[in-house]
């Protein structure tokens, strides 16, 4: 007769060490490139659309590890539930690492930089809506339920936006895009994330 060796409670904090270091290591990068500017200022053009992503970038980083507690409630996990969630902060991640190159000699500003790489960094942004409705409904129909049809609406439109940010490199596009998606982010969490349910 074959006995548990842990729990699923016991199996969480296992994972929940791996997912941090990866998220932790976006953290990083983001910090890192934030402090470069403030160190060398006048190196790099900076450019207010890509610096309001990395903001956004950072509170979704920050955001992801405080509801990421949801999947304490999982009963049984299995390693493809497991890959899914490291693939998911890979994900988050590689979004930080579009953001600050390791190296900018091939760009004359962060302007340049972001609109060259505008269809990675939006693409797995992209990716990044439809994984987190993989990732609520592994948490259950309930948690599912919690968002109401808020979240149906939210995901196919954020997702289309991307895909037009893709496409476009219209300033004011991307303006109101950066502005339109931190607005609602913020509301988004201080709604329906200010404690952990």
């Amino acid at each position: 007769m074959a006995t548990e060796i842990a729990s699923a409670h016991d199996i969480f904090p296992h994972i929940r060490i791996v997912m941090g270091m990866v998220i932790g290591l976006g953290v990083t990068r983001l910090l890192s490139g934030v402090a470069r500017i403030i160190q060398h200022p006048g190196q790099y053009r900076l450019y207010p659309v890509h610096l309001a992503w990395v903001a956004s970038v950072l509170l979704m980083l920050v955001h992801f590890w405080w509801w990421e507690f949801g999947l304490y409630a999982i009963e049984a996990w299995t390693f493809g539930k497991y890959l899914f969630i490291i693939f998911y902060a890979i994900t988050l991640f590689l979004l930080c690492a579009l953001l600050f190159p390791d190296s900018m000699l091939d760009y004359t500003s962060y302007e340049d930089f972001f609109y060259s790489r505008r269809a990675w960094f939006f693409g797995l942004l992209a990716a990044t809506y439809l994984l987190d409705v993989i990732d609520t409904l592994l948490k259950g129909p309930e948690h599912f339920a919690h968002f109401g049809n808020e979240y149906l609406f939210r995901t196919p439109i954020f997702v289309a936006l991307c895909i037009a940010a893709i496409l476009v490199r219209d300033r004011r596009f991307h303006t109101a895009f950066v502005a339109a998606a931190l607005i609602y982010q913020i509301s988004f969490i201080l709604r329906l994330f200010d404690t952990i349910v």
